[in-house]
């Protein structure tokens, strides 16, 4: 076989901004080369290892001068793990390209009238700031570069920690991870050597063997604590080892408001069509956010910074403009947290969301905070939301929508064109998605307000919350 042409080495490069996935970018000559872990003003020597056309991706093979705003890592496994991309990056820093890549987005693919965009708003909390995080248990963790070229790749000890980037068998051994508070870590490093010490089988994901799977830590600004140890059991004695783990984790940590395990003997690592069995505590643990409290279940979706959850939705509750008279429509509800949150501040609120699960935590929510003016239906959105539903149950004053990255269905849009409401505001996730979207309700709405929100520091992640108002 014909060998393919080595790639070339690019020398004293400077990188010169930030592209999407958290990588940054530089164009050379007519080629435009994305780069993981570097900073505008890096110079650096790049070895390309993918050329297409007009792009290429490269690593750096030498930093040969590093930019003024290059900051150090504060986590020990920067560079390995596949998230908190941009510690190199100082928080304004971060914060000034994630405005731009809202700005970038909405004016190259909607490319219509816009506003000035309003100051990203910030988080106050850099670290420590998630109320979730899954890890993975593995029979074999996985060895960096840097172990296996210093010798120490004799260490094959099993791993309790994140997946790598786009492997599903491959394990990083998390020592300290900086998205939640300590507790979480004291958690899992307990957990894991507890089952190393009394011989408990980690999974294999390849053969399908070993017990333990996975562990789950959730948190809440309350101070409770959720804990879900999940395993395969499907032998008395391992099911015994499962729950000795669940019993040295539930006598190790007292206080813990909610230690619950799942046995899943499936192929698959999904727990939500799963019976969740609580050892001890409750069931559930309680969030706060303003002065409404909601139920969080273990299958329960909950914005995982809570301090920004609250901001976000405060900046949608504000753009709404609400006078108390309007019905609302809340799109992709979720859980209902904002159908709560501005639902005293409105006539009538219909929540619409996918997952009739979740439908039956907003309808808790509302009751357990006296809320009496929701309506909420399970159901995809595209085949709910039609003509005949809103003749139903009354056309919407405004409409709030919250879709996932994907953004909204084309049928959903042409329902809102049809419905017209006064005011949409849109938040999403995905500027991308959502400047298509804006461009498509451009027929007869203009976008008055643009508020991006950083909900994710030290990733290339933004939220934006858009004001649409009828032309």
């Amino acid at each position: 076989m014909r060998k393919k042409k080595p790639l070339p080495l690019l020398r004293g490069i400077e990188i010169s901004g930030v592209a999407a996935e958290g990588k940054a970018v530089v164009r050379v000559d007519d080629l435009v080369v994305f780069v993981p872990f570097c900073v505008p003003g890096d110079v650096v020597d790049l070895q390309l290892t993918r050329r297409k056309h007009s792009y290429a991706e490269a690593v750096v093979a030498r930093i040969v001068r590093p930019s003024t705003v290059r900051a150090t890592p504060f986590c020990p496994h920067y560079g390995v793990c596949g998230g908190c991309k941009w510690q190199i990056l100082p928080y304004a820093e971060q914060l000034r390209w994630k405005q731009r890549q809202v700005e970038d987005a909405l004016s190259r693919i909607g490319r219509i009238a816009l506003p000035p965009t309003s100051p990203i708003l910030g988080s106050e909390q850099t670290e420590r700031y998630r109320n979730k995080l899954e890890f993975t248990f593995a029979e074999r963790r996985w060895l960096t570069t840097d172990e296996v070229q210093t010798g120490d790749a004799l260490d094959r000890s099993p791993a309790l920690g994140f997946h790598m980037p786009g492997c599903f068998d491959k394990v990083l051994q998390i020592d300290e991870c900086h998205l939640m508070d300590e507790q979480a870590d004291r958690i899992r490093n307990e957990a894991r050597q507890f089952a190393i010490g009394q011989s408990i089988p980690f999974f294999n994901a390849r053969t399908h063997t070993g017990v333990l799977r996975n562990l789950i830590i959730r948190s809440t600004t309350t101070g409770q604590w959720m804990v879900i140890v999940v395993g395969r059991a499907e032998t008395e004695e391992e099911k015994h080892q499962l729950l000795s783990v669940v019993s040295h984790i539930a006598d190790t940590f007292p206080t813990l408001t909610s230690l619950i395990y799942v046995v899943n003997n499936k192929l698959n690592d999904t727990i939500t069509d799963l019976d969740m069995h609580t050892y001890r505590g409750a069931d559930h643990i309680y969030e706060q956010m303003g002065d409404l409290r909601f139920k969080i279940g273990p299958k329960s979706f909950y914005q995982t910074n809570s301090h920004q959850a609250e901001r976000l939705y405060t900046v949608a509750r504000t753009l709404a403009g609400l006078t108390g008279k309007e019905m609302v429509y809340d799109l992709y509800t979720g859980t209902g947290t904002i159908a709560n949150f501005v639902a005293r501040e409105a006539r009538h609120v219909v929540g619409i969301e996918y997952v009739p699960e979740a439908i039956d935590d907003a309808r808790i929510n509302s009751a357990l905070n006296g809320i009496t003016n929701t309506t909420f239906f399970a159901g995809d959105m595209k085949d709910l939301l039609t003509d005949e539903f809103i003749h139903r149950h009354g056309r919407p004053d405004v409409v709030i929508t919250d879709p996932p990255r994907a953004g909204m269905h084309p049928d959903v849009v042409a329902t809102l064109l049809r419905t017209a409401p006064d005011r949409i505001v849109y938040v999403s996730c995905n500027p991308a998605t959502q400047a298509r979207d804006l461009q498509a309700l451009d027929v007869d709405y203009r976008v008055e307000v643009v508020q991006p929100v950083d909900m994710f520091p030290h990733t290339q992640h933004v939220e934006n919350a858009v004001l649409l108002r009828k032309k």
